[in-house]
């Protein structure tokens, strides 16, 4: 899942990118307003992480800006929202989630519970509440980090992780190279390379054993493809 920390303190942000990335996320940044438009306009994110108090907007605004249709997004409206911010007052809570933010964390915050805050908006939509995946004997879950094959833990890495857990929240649909790229890698992967295919062909290799029947399709011209039918 690819993320957008929009946040002008320098160490926060790398904090976040160092916590998120270790968590299995992809993870941009912008400093502004402006740039996180351009990065929204841009590329499809799975979720946003808002301050309020940015040196050229206000995180607010650009929550209801998202939420009214007013500034193009890739993600379109249904973008999810988390504001992260020092402003603790109950009002200033209600006005960020009238605003149209899907959670509200102050400063200072527990990384454990922004990852657990982020799982729970990450999931309304695939996995019906639930921090797990099942794709016949295929089972990711997401809380513990763990992937498992008919009972066997599977040893993965973060970008495995990743782009397993993308491919079996889409079962049976084709996902090109493009696509992972953007949901599973950050802004600073290289489009030219070839990561995708390779740890898709590690991936490949991990959930199959010897006379097992392969679970990833390679669909030629188009991308890949977790059976549905496990």
């Amino acid at each position: 899942m690819r993320l957008l920390v929009v946040e002008d303190e320098e160490g926060l942000v790398s904090a976040l990118r160092s916590g998120l990335g270790r968590a299995g996320y992809a993870v941009d940044a912008a400093s502004t307003g402006a740039e996180a438009m351009d990065k929204l306009a841009s590329t499809p994110y799975d979720l946003a992480i808002l301050d309020i108090t940015l040196p050229d907007t206000s995180g607010l605004e650009l929550c209801r800006a998202v939420r009214r249709g007013e500034i193009e997004v890739a993600s379109g409206r249904e973008l999810r929202v988390l504001m992260l911010t020092a402003r603790a007052s109950l009002a200033d809570r209600v006005r960020g989630l009238d605003e149209g933010a899907d959670d509200y964390l102050t400063k200072p915050f527990a990384l454990v519970e922004l990852l657990a805050r982020i799982r729970a908006l990450l999931r309304r939509d695939v996995t019906n509440g639930t921090t797990q995946l099942h794709v016949g004997d295929l089972v990711l879950d997401s809380s513990r980090h763990l992937a498992t094959r008919a009972g066997r833990e599977l040893p993965l890495t973060l970008k495995e992780f990743g782009i397993l857990r993308y491919l079996m929240s889409r079962p049976g649909h084709v996902i090109s190279a493009e696509e992972l790229l953007e949901h599973v890698c950050d802004e600073n992967a290289d489009p030219f390379t070839q990561t995708v295919r390779v740890t898709v062909g590690t991936l490949r290799r991990k959930l199959a054993r010897e006379g097992e029947q392969p679970l990833i399709e390679t669909v030629i011209g188009r991308g890949y493809r977790l059976r549905g039918d496990t």
